[in-house]
C-alpha cells in the first residue's frame, strides 16, 4: 500500500483551500471548491484500489479465484462526481443571481450581504 495517494489528495484539497482563500472573485471560488471536491475522488479511489485486483465481474472469473476491488468505494466515488457537479452547478447559477442583482462577483463589493 502506497502512501502517494493520500499524499496527493491532500496536496489537491491544499491547492483548492488556498484558492479559496485568496479569491477575489466568486466564480473562482467556486472553482477552487471544486479542486477541494476533486480530492476526494482521489481519496475514495486511493481507499478502494487493491493490488493486482480487478473489477468484481464474475462472470469469468471464479468467485475467489483472483482479488477483486470494492464496489462500493467505485459506487461512492462516482455519487461523489455527480453530487459535486451538481453543487458546482447550483454555486454557479447562485454567483450568476448575484452578479445579476449587485453587478460585481467581488466577495469585498458586496457589503449588502454582511450580517
Amino acid at each position: 500500500m502506497s502512501v502517494l495517494p493520500y499524499l496527493v489528495a491532500g496536496w489537491i484539497f491544499l491547492i483548492g483551500c488556498y484558492g479559496l482563500a485568496t479569491s477575489r472573485n466568486l466564480i473562482h471560488a467556486v472553482g477552487c471548491l471544486a479542486v477541494c471536491q476533486s480530492a476526494t475522488y482521489v481519496l475514495l479511489l486511493a481507499i478502494g484500489y487493491r493490488d493486482g485486483g480487478t473489477a468484481p465481474v464474475f462472470s469469468d472469473l471464479r468467485p475467489g479465484s483472483r482479488p477483486v476491488v470494492d464496489p462500493v468505494v467505485q459506487a461512492l466515488a462516482l455519487t461523489d462526481v455527480v453530487v459535486g457537479a451538481t453543487v458546482t452547478a447550483l454555486l454557479l447559477a447562485l454567483v450568476v443571481q448575484v452578479a445579476k442583482r449587485h453587478g460585481t462577483v467581488d466577495p469585498d463589493e458586496l457589503s449588502e450581504l454582511r450580517g
